[in-house]
């Protein structure tokens, strides 16, 4: 399926039904990570108050972020060009923990600047908003580009990045499959079809002030670009989860790469598991690279791992 088909069926297909909420959450998902595509426990005792209009101006960014949920702050990251793509999933994150939802730069209420698209460069941006908030340690999840971020951040941040929850990653360009890489190197081209499809769209009329056309551009500038985190990745000191869909857009050899490369795969984890590694591998089944996101599951992955790893560090 080419990403212009995906943002097509996602604009043509909703309805405000309450019962079709995770079927529109899916649709919104579909057109977000068609383009690209934790919550450890941070040290401060302090929690922050409940608001959804909160920015913090780092690194030349004027970062939107907004606040769900008591307990262990968790800084959720989404996936390319729609922040929302955890959907229903983010107040049930919620339930635990402190959600802190960020807007990364260019995309919902985070306006953009002349800066490119790189996940590097966002990763800084959540390794110092991390700062900004004074919490110590902080957890980390993100999906698809969110994840990638996420990813950034614990590499060239180690001591701002607690856990860490990886949903649909990748370490190098050639862990999606060929047409998923094909189809990043045309999205730049197409960034003016796209992006006035999206203005038009409910999720344009969400968030106004989104210049689409050129955020398409500047995601397929990002994505077209060849990369190669493997060599990071074995060296992570945060203890890390990754979450793949059964049918992801990931090819399989490449996420039993990544889970190695985390330590994973090695042996036997023994009658009493005691030989398992620190990190884990989750995969869940019937769902795809644009349902995951929204899946019913992911919440429960999540909490069962990050519950787990408190356990295991205190």
């Amino acid at each position: 399926m080419t990403i212009q088909h995906t943002i097509a069926t996602a604009l043509t297909s909703s309805t405000p039904r309450e019962d079709d909420m995770l079927r529109r959450d899916f649709l919104k998902t579909a057109m977000a990570t068609a383009v690209l595509t934790a919550v450890l426990p941070v040290q401060a005792k302090k929690t922050l108050a409940v608001s959804n209009e909160h920015y913090a101006d780092v690194n030349g960014q004027h970062l939107f972020y907004s606040v769900h949920g008591s307990g262990k702050p968790l800084i959720l990251l989404h996936g390319g060009i729609d922040p929302d793509s955890f959907g229903s999933n983010l107040p049930k994150l919620a339930k635990r923990r402190q959600v802190i939802a960020v807007h990364l730069q260019a995309h919902g209420r985070t306006p953009d600047t002349d800066r490119p698209l790189r996940s590097e460069t966002m990763g800084d941006d959540i390794a110092a908003l991390i700062g900004h908030l004074n919490v110590g340690k902080a957890d980390v999840m993100g999906y698809s580009l969110g994840a990638s971020v996420a990813l950034q951040t614990a590499i060239r941040h180690p001591d701002a990045v607690d856990r860490l929850v990886l949903a649909s990653a990748t370490m190098r360009q050639d862990g999606f499959y060929p047409e998923g890489v094909e189809a990043f190197k045309q999205l730049e081209a197409n960034a003016a079809t796209l992006g006035a499809s999206v203005k038009d769209s409910p999720l344009g009329k969400t968030y106004p002030n989104v210049d689409w056309v050129n955020l398409f551009r500047k995601v397929g500038d990002l994505t077209k670009r060849p990369f190669d985190w493997s060599a990071d990745v074995a060296k992570l000191h945060a203890r890390t989860l990754l979450v793949f869909a059964d049918a992801d857009a990931i090819r399989p050899e490449h996420i039993v790469e990544f889970w190695k490369a985390l330590g994973g795969g090695q042996r036997d984890a023994g009658l009493d598991g005691s030989l398992r590694p620190a990190n884990a591998l989750a995969i869940v089944p019937n769902a795809t690279h644009y349902t995951l996101a929204v899946d019913p599951m992911l919440p429960e992955i999540v909490e069962r791992f990050l519950g787990a790893a408190s356990k295991a560090k205190g």
